[in-house]
């Protein structure tokens, strides 16, 4: 993702975090923990996401290798 990441475990789960105040919020809000796939524009858990990188680096995340298949940014 262009820098270190930092494993969050929550719930049994791995989240990552770039830094002590994603950390804390992966921890604490379970709406960081989940991103709206950009496809399907459903929800997906951040832990068991696909991710993907735009060309500008923006991070996005999809609930599976058949949307991101399909992302047309």
């Amino acid at each position: 993702m262009g820098s270190d990441q930092i494993p969050v475990s929550v719930d049994g789960k791995t989240y990552y975090g770039c830094c002590s105040s994603c950390k804390d919020k992966l921890m604490n809000n379970a709406a960081a923990r989940t991103a709206l796939d950009p496809v399907t524009q459903r929800p997906v858990d951040k832990a068991t996401a696909v991710i993907g990188k735009t060309s500008s680096g923006k991070v996005v995340y999809f609930e599976s290798d058949d949307t991101f298949a399909r992302y047309t940014p």
